[in-house]
């Protein structure tokens, strides 16, 4: 009756058994109970192995069971399950250790190939296999180093663990008074609302009513982005004491490996240079060269992608040794040479400046040759592109090609010029066909997961754009510093790394740095559940991309699990069917199951759960996919085979494999929305899975932004259009995965500001055309300010004021750049925004799929030219409506009072105060418009004049020079006259 409840033996997979009494369970270690057999332990002894695995303890000769270590104290008993979810065995990454051996033993026969053909029927032999594997496993069972106690250590001496990371709480006289004025200003919302409700102005009823709408939406804007800030942290990691723990000399390097992932589609318009910049940072990264992989997606198919990449791999020979030999940050040649920087600061070796020049005249001519491709490249032969070998090339049709992949560097690859060893550098091109469905980046994306878990499988996989390099050498480390840190990374899914950008303006005229969103709002979300997906400059742990939970998520109820085998009944059948159901409810069911639930499971259960076909209809028809998904630490199954790894690989690449699994559904990234990383965060976050926020000194990652008007709106645009797919879809945060608890209510309030915000647009655009009907017809939203009304109105702007303040403090954004993501958040909302809320339910209601083209215009070839450069797009069409709307609202305004006398300029100055505002927000827009040396384009022109004339006669139509009360007056002096 006992046999369901006895623990499972940590190397080989048999139940522990009893102990010499007979009764009670057998314990090797009466420290910290860790579950392993007698003849297990036996073996151990006879090796030398005397310390125990998990604590290091001695072991007191095997003779401890169940009920002798409950006299000491009592415990529950433990299985494997609790063993993964133990904090310090969640800090182990050697590669020889993975859940294919840990889990569940029997996935594995004697010569290591997984038993997927044989089904269920390869339970039967469970006992013989696991017997003939008791003398193979422990020899790869090693202490982790971070458990490992030196040998010069007393007994007396602390602990000389060190975390490797540090949460920096913001100071309590920062954050309190930040959090009052918070409170504050709700407090003073709710009284100001009371107001504006219950005095309603009659005479213009219907500009009230808009008005007191659209404010009550700022408001709920306002309290589902502010409150997601209540916890803002810092955070600092030590690099040198992650390679203190995990890079001993003398040893192989224990750190975790690390697949690079580089998206890149059009040629022509990703520029081959950029991409190129951005491999070579990564090929030099600092981090053992057998940990680092880089994989580069061209989703265009274009042999333009593919000989820039071989001219890039041989360049690399020179690049990475240099960079490495002489520390030179950046590591990316184009942004490493054009610095205006003393570059011989730091650098004493005498061959530094020979040496320097040498590379720099070996990048230049790199740099020819590349261009000669590029404008080789720009007119495509009638007959398709040829390679060398005269074959034609598979890409010649982008979309209807086969998989293709080659590895350019790597273990058996090319060396560098110093003769060692370079990281492996992959070329990936996923099979098209017409009929299937590819989902663009999202598709790319989960395609590069599958190639490299085949090929390399890394536990941890960092992505980037094509044109965003790596500034930090360091910055692995950095993330490692969490993933690595056994308190920390247990249940951290991803590290997101903010993003800096090259060649911006220094005034920032259209926000393009983001530093509100990245030094504020993230900060906050960090103290919460962590930070969204930005899409880039990210590690993700590659299990949390697979679908499993973290390993904190709730296990049996306590009620429910046996603490030992004296001590109470089995547990009921009907509670494990319960805990069954509610970790697979409703949305929630997107945990393919977490690994610490198998040992849960009686044995038919657990057949069913790891068959091959539930794994199949989740991840695909690839055993040897399928095996790389259970190696929780990463690495290669020894069932491995170097000959058809490749096969395999180009398997997963095809353009038929996610038909009918759960790609792009529940795991991987997810489809649905062109913003999908939001999306990929959200789902994990779900999950119950944490993220992390790293803000190195040196910048981790820099891009490039588009910093004119039109491409900038462009983005945002997209953005936008993202955020309005996923509120109109069943992943949107407004109702999804309210089931299990796991999504914190601020992150909530994060996720769906998120999605939302495109909406605010339409209350915005009300808003902003209230101040020039004002100003047309002579009346007001405001009644006539009462002294209390106007205490309501003073202290809101004071708190919005203070608010803002005291976010500077803590944050360290400055006022400029505060006051101009204001700016364009009035800009993007009454133009991008607005396009995407009409485009989104186009697309998504009626199928209409509405793209807002851009055309370009030469710039002049100076500094920031492309600044000034001008393309026409009908999102441009709505902010320009409104400033010249405005601008006529202030001429009627002021004419009006000129002609009705000394008691009309008091209320003129509040409609005018109102109107600046609208015309003050929208000014870079303007500013833009005018471009450089005020050359505005005809189309403009033609806009403007349009508009002035519509809404003068408008005007004219009103008649604001005669009052109702004048006919009276006329007729007196009529009668006077006469």
């Amino acid at each position: 009756m006992m046999q369901p409840e006895m623990p499972i033996c940590n190397t080989c997979g048999e139940q522990v058994g009893f102990g010499s009494d007979g009764n009670s369970v057998f314990v090797s270690c009466h420290e910290c109970n860790f579950p392993i057999c007698k003849a297990c332990l036996d073996y151990e002894i006879k090796e030398g192995h005397t310390h125990c695995i998990q604590c290091g303890s001695p072991y007191d000769h095997g003779t401890m069971t169940i009920a002798d270590v409950a006299e000491k104290e009592p415990v529950a008993h433990t299985s494997m399950g609790s063993h993964l979810s133990n904090p310090q065995d969640s800090g182990l990454h050697a590669r020889n250790i993975s859940t294919v051996s840990t889990v569940d033993s029997e996935m594995i026969d004697e010569s290591g190939n997984p038993i997927w053909k044989s089904r269920i029927d390869g339970w039967k032999d469970k006992k013989n296999k696991n017997k003939k594997k008791v003398t193979k496993v422990p020899k790869e069972v090693q202490v982790p180093t971070d458990q490992q106690m030196d040998e010069n250590q007393q007994p007396g001496e602390p602990n000389a663990m060190q975390p490797l990371s540090q949460i920096i709480p913001i100071p309590k006289s920062q954050i309190t008074p930040y959090r009052i004025v918070i409170i504050v200003r709700l407090i003073i919302l709710g009284l100001f609302f009371h107001y504006r409700i219950t005095n309603p102005v009659e005479s213009s009823y219907g500009l009230w009513l808009t008005s007191v709408i659209c404010e009550i939406w700022f408001a709920i804007s306002w309290v589902l982005d502010q409150f997601p800030k209540w916890y803002p942290v810092n955070r600092v990691t030590f690099t040198d004491e992650l390679s203190r723990r995990y890079e001993r000399e003398g040893e192989p390097s224990e750190l975790a490996g690390v697949d690079f992932f580089v998206s890149t589609v059009d040629p022509l318009k990703e520029p081959p240079l950029i991409t190129a910049n951005t491999v070579l940072s990564i090929l030099a990264v600092d981090y053992p060269v057998d940990k680092v992989s880089c994989y580069v997606s061209d989703d265009g198919a274009a042999m333009l992608s593919f000989e820039s990449l071989v001219e890039t791999s041989e360049f690399a020979r020179k690049w990475v040794p240099f960079c490495k030999k002489f520390s030179i940050e950046p590591r990316a040649p184009e942004f490493y040479f054009s610095q205006k920087i003393d570059y011989l600061k730091d650098k004493i070796q005498p061959s530094f400046v020979k040496e320097r020049r040498a590379m720099k005249r070996e990048y230049e001519e790199y740099k020819v040759r590349v261009n000669a491709l590029v404008a080789k490249a720009q007119k495509t032969p009638e007959d398709g592109w040829t390679m060398q070998d005269g074959t034609p090339w598979p890409g010649n049709n982008p979309r209807d090609h086969p998989g293709m992949i080659q590895v350019f560097l790597g273990h058996n690859g090319a060396l560098d010029v110093d003769g060692n060893e370079l990281p492996r550098l992959v070329y990936v091109s996923r099979e098209k066909r017409p009929g299937y469905q590819h989902h663009k980046k999202a598709g790319a994306e989960n395609a590069l997961v599958r190639v490299s878990a085949v090929l390399t499988n890394a536990p941890y996989i960092l992505n980037l754009d094509c044109d965003h390099y790596l500034n930090n050498s360091k910055a692995v480390r950095e993330a490692m510093c969490f993933f690595m840190d056994p308190q920390v990374g247990r249940d951290v899914c991803y590290v997101q790394f903010p993003q800096r950008f090259d060649g911006i303006d220094r005034s920032d005229r259209y926000a393009n740095r983001n530093t509100v969103f990245f030094d504020v709002n993230m900060k906050g979300l960090d103290g919460i559940q962590g930070p969204v997906y930005v899409g880039t400059g990210c590690v993700f742990y590659r299990q949390a991309l697979y679908g499993y939970g973290p390993p904190s998520l709730p296990t049996l109820k306590p009620a429910s699990s046996s603490s030992c085998c004296c001590c109470g009944p089995k547990k009921p059948k009907k509670d494990l069917e319960e805990f069954k159901r509610d970790a697979r409810r409703d949305d929630l069911n997107a945990a393919i199951f977490n690994l610490k639930e198998i040992e849960s499971y009686d044995e038919y259960d657990r057949s069913l759960l790891i068959s091959q076909m539930s794994f199949e209809k989740t991840f695909g028809m690839s055993s040897v996919f399928i095996e790389s998904t259970l190696m929780e630490n990463g690495g290669l199954a020894e069932s491995a085979n170097p000959a058809t790894m490749i096969n395999e690989a180009i398997h997963v690449i095809s353009c038929g494999y996610e038909e009918k699994t759960a790609w792009g559904k529940e795991i991987g990234w997810i489809y649905g929305s062109v913003t999908e990383d939001i999306l990929t965060g959200f789902k994990m976050h779900c999950r119950g899975w944490r993220s992390i926020y790293c803000m190195p000194t040196r910048p981790a990652f820099k891009g490039s932004a588009p910093i004119n008007l039109s491409d900038r709106l462009h983005q945002v645009l997209r953005w936008a259009l993202g955020s309005v797919e996923i509120f109109l879809s069943r992943h949107c945060p407004l109702w999804y995965g309210w089931g299990g608890g796991r999504l914190k209510l601020l992150q909530r309030f994060a996720y769906i500001n998120t999605i939302v915000y495109p909406f605010t647009s339409l209350p915005l655009v009300a808003y902003c055309t209230l101040p020039a009907i004002c100003l047309l017809t002579g009346k007001f939203i405001i009644p006539t300010l009462s002294n209390l009304a106007a205490v309501w109105f003073l202290g809101l702007f004071l708190s919005i004021i203070t608010t803002s303040v005291l976010e500077i403090r803590w944050s360290g954004v400055s006022i400029e750049e505060l006051w101009r993501n204001e700016q364009f958040w009035v800009i993007g909302g009454v133009s991008a925004h607005l396009f995407a809320v009409f485009q989104g339910f186009l697309k998504m209601l009626a199928g209409v799929d509405t793209n807002f083209t851009v055309t370009s215009k030469q710039a002049d070839d100076l500094e920031f030219g492309e600044l000034y450069m001008i393309k026409w797009t009908t999102v441009l069409i709505p902010p320009t409506t409104l400033l010249v709307l405005n601008l006529v609202g202030v001429v009627a305004g002021f004419s009006d009072a000129l002609n009705k006398g000394y008691e009309a300029w008091g209320p003129l100055f509040g409609k005018v105060f109102f109107a600046f505002w609208v015309v003050l927000h929208l000014y870079p827009f303007l500013k833009g418009l005018m471009g450089r040396q005020n050359r505005t384009p005809t189309i403009v022109i033609l806009w403007s004049v349009l508009l002035a004339s519509v809404f003068s006669l408008v005007w004219v139509k009103i008649d604001p020079f005669v009052s109702k009360n004048d006919s009276t007056l006329n007729q007196g002096c009529i009668a006077i006259d006469c």
